[in-house]
């Protein structure tokens, strides 16, 4: 009877050790997928930001990069959606991507690709890369199949060379080598401004093949303000509107003007030494902004890339527009005016960026951008604008980002580097441009209702 039950019990051990490990292996062997954040293509679109900063690109250059590196993290995503529509076909020379011919997480593809791009067109290479080897350390750790993941790398890497490819055939490589600004004799063209009078940026910029844009002259304001010097003349009342505006400032005029500065060429002379002072670029506060709405708005991670390649997209074709329009007119800035005809002793409060006046960069990205943030996000969003505070600044509060656009237009007459033509005029092409873009871009497989943002219903 003892060795009949001894059996008994060894037959059940043996079996629930059997089912058990059964159990175990078939667990082991199932692919688990794990779900991406939002937050952690907003921590990737910060670090991009903060190796754009640290190599001290141009506000063109940055634009560029946001671009790129957003749309193929929206590429992929789209491409395997049912609601939201890739852009191939839509944007100009843009094909598309391929499809992957392996199982993938989209998800990790689209922040691996949109990691590559991003990448590839800084120079700091070595901080991307930081940020990635956590990323992938910590997908990892979070159990995603091993095979699937690997997967999803390698069609990363296909989705990154193929924007890349398309990426280098917008001339960028050719403006490289491109001669530099001509400076003239005559009186109303630009001349570099202290500290450090530097040469203009970028004046081949109206070259780069835009995203929506049919061409870099596809919207040219009205002509800027005939040049004189006579004290009755417009262009004079212009000129004396910049003086004043500076002579008679307050503490919150200096602070719009500050915290909308994005000026990343700022030189800091003491004694016979001048260093610069790294800060964001009028397009990463927009992109900064652009994160800030959608974690108000919990955005899914589709929606966030649809958001950043939308806003960085119409950013980057607004300043090719304005870059067009600032080498034809080459207008004189204030500063140089003011300092050689009304007072030596004058001085902006903010640093003259190095490039002609004609029309106000931030102001005419500013528009476009808040014009695609408005569509997305709707009229009446109210938002904490906490961009600047990583480099000192306070937070700014507004109701609209339509309301946020035209303080970053004025902060360029507080700050003594713009007169007012260039700010109206900025914000009439940019708004211009914006609206062109929302309305030719579909992001949607069967076109949603949509309350749709045009320049007759801004105030």
């Amino acid at each position: 009877m003892m060795k009949f039950e001894m059996k008994y019990w060894n037959y059940l051990l043996t079996t629930l050790f059997v089912a058990v490990f059964l159990m175990v292996t078939a667990c082991s062997s199932e692919k688990k997928e794990i779900a991406v954040q939002p937050m952690e293509m907003h921590n990737l679109m910060q670090q991009i930001t903060d190796v754009i900063v640290h190599d001290i690109f141009s506000p063109p250059v940055a634009a560029r990069i946001y671009s790129y590196s957003s749309i193929a993290a929206y590429e992929v995503l789209s491409k395997h959606d049912s609601v939201y529509a890739p852009l191939a076909g839509q944007l100009n020379d843009f094909q598309g991507v391929p499809a992957p011919h392996q199982e993938i997480q989209p998800d990790i593809a689209a922040l691996q690709s949109m990691y590559l791009v991003g990448k590839a067109l800084v120079f700091s290479e070595d901080k991307m890369e930081d940020w990635n080897k956590s990323w992938k350390e910590d997908v990892l750790n979070r159990g995603i199949d091993e095979t699937v993941f690997q997967n999803s790398l390698q069609y990363a890497d296909t989705v990154a060379k193929y924007i890349l490819a398309w990426a280098n055939e917008d001339n960028y490589k050719e403006t490289r080598t491109m001669s530099k600004h001509s400076l003239s004799n005559e009186p109303h063209h630009w001349e570099p401004t202290p500290p450090a009078y530097m040469e203009a940026i970028e004046p081949h910029w109206n070259l780069i093949r835009p995203f929506a844009l049919d061409s870099s002259n596809q919207f040219i304001p009205e002509k800027p303000t005939p040049f004189s010097l006579d004290s009755t003349s417009q262009f004079y009342k212009e000129v004396m509107e910049v003086y004043d505006a500076v002579k008679d400032t307050d503490k919150e005029k200096e602070e719009i003007a500050g915290f909308w500065d994005c000026n990343p060429y700022v030189m800091n002379v003491q004694g016979h030494v001048m260093f610069a002072t790294k800060k964001i670029t009028p397009g990463g506060h927009w992109m900064g902004i652009t994160k800030i709405a959608c974690q108000l708005d919990s955005a899914s991670l589709i929606k966030s890339a649809q958001a950043y390649a939308l806003t960085a997209i119409s950013i980057n074709d607004a300043f090719i527009s304005c870059w067009d329009e600032k080498f034809r007119s080459n207008l004189i800035r204030p500063e140089t005016v003011i300092n050689r005809h009304i007072d030596e002793d004058w001085k902006p409060i903010l640093q003259t960026p190095p490039f002609p006046e004609y029309t106000s960069g931030h102001s005419m990205i500013s528009s476009a951008a808040a014009l695609a943030l408005t569509e997305l996000f709707g009229k009446d969003f109210h938002f904490v604008d906490s961009t600047e505070v990583k480099y000192g600044l306070p937070v700014r509060s507004y109701d609209s980002f339509i309301l946020a656009s035209e303080e970053a237009a004025i902060s360029r007459l507080y700050g003594g580097i713009h007169y007012m033509p260039a700010i109206n005029n900025g914000i009439k092409e940019g708004r211009a441009i914006g609206d062109f873009i929302v309305g030719k871009l579909d992001f949607h497989r069967q076109k949603q209702p949509s309350d749709k943002i045009s320049q007759s219903n801004i105030h």
